[in-house]
């Protein structure tokens, strides 16, 4: 007999339950099947790896290889999950990892013309900073990822639009009424006239102004409709690019400043060596530029 998943899954189970009343439960097993699976285990592994029969506690050997039994179900769960969306792939699913301000401002359209051809596909989107998209779609977590880049940065996927980043505060607060003067209120620097509501969006725009408000914030959001809730609610103000605020309700003002433009470029990416085909294809040529 040789060491099978079974017996790395059904050990894992165990030591995570802590008892075999629970383990059994767990996996569907009555407690004999699973003590004689842990049984059969030990004496492959060649040493003990409880110290009871009650398995609450492991030994050193347990412990070690206890990580090796997770790593070794991890792997084998999401190659399984991997298999089962390729055999769905006429039907399927999407799943799509994106930075905010595209959650809201690219994506309803993308996804209403891809319904329009593929209604029965599952689509899942999950709106995260840059750095979590990458890591998603590197982890095969999502099959496409939209992640935010200065124009000068290194090319990264595909280009699918560019924006100017400005300046959205609330109507009549600081920030607008100053404007509204006519007072020296067109810049970057008009974020001081109110608490800067950071995002990752700010680190895109190169200004010493910026940088300055950014490091002192004291409020920081990722989520495009919180961050726009805020500043409603007159907590501050925040940058981001136009498209994320031209279809919100009444109650904030928007502005690019005159010096100092700073834009920002929405890029599709992919697993490099991951085959895309069927609906995952089609939803990946809709975002084009």
């Amino acid at each position: 007999m040789s060491i099978k998943l079974e017996m790395l899954r059904t050990f894992s189970v165990t030591a995570a339950q802590g008892t075999l009343a629970g383990a059994a439960a767990v996996l569907g097993r009555t407690p004999s099947a699973v003590s004689m699976m842990l049984a059969q285990f030990e004496e492959e592994v060649g040493g003990h790896l409880f110290e009871t029969d009650r398995k609450s506690r492991l030994t050193p050997l347990g412990q070690l290889v206890l990580l090796e039994s997770q790593r070794a179900t991890d792997v084998f769960d999401k190659s399984a999950n991997a298999i089962r969306r390729h055999a769905m792939s006429t039907t399927g699913i999407v799943r799509i990892a994106a930075v905010p301000s595209a959650t809201v401002a690219l994506l309803p359209d993308v996804i209403e013309a891809f319904r329009a051809v593929h209604p029965d596909v599952r689509i899942e989107i999950s709106d995260v900073d840059s750095i979590t998209v990458r890591a998603r779609v590197e982890y095969d977590e999502a099959d496409i990822g939209i992640v935010s880049a200065p124009p000068d940065a290194p090319l990264e996927g595909e280009r699918i639009r560019s924006d100017d980043l400005g300046i959205v505060c609330a109507e009549n607060g600081p920030i607008h009424m100053a404007y509204l003067r006519n007072e020296d209120a067109s810049g970057w620097e008009a974020l001081g006239l109110e608490s800067l509501i950071a995002n990752p969006l700010c680190e895109l725009v190169d200004d010493p102004i910026v940088n300055d408000l950014r490091f002192a914030s004291t409020l920081e959001a990722r989520n495009t409709t919180a961050i726009l809730s805020f500043v409603r609610r007159g907590l501050g103000a925040s940058i981001l690019p136009f498209d994320a605020v031209r279809s919100q309700p009444d109650g904030l003002k928007f502005f690019v400043p005159t010096q100092s433009v700073s834009q920002r470029e929405l890029r599709k990416i992919r697993h490099e060596n991951e085959m895309v085909r069927g609906p995952i294809l089609a939803f990946w040529n809709l975002l084009a530029q």
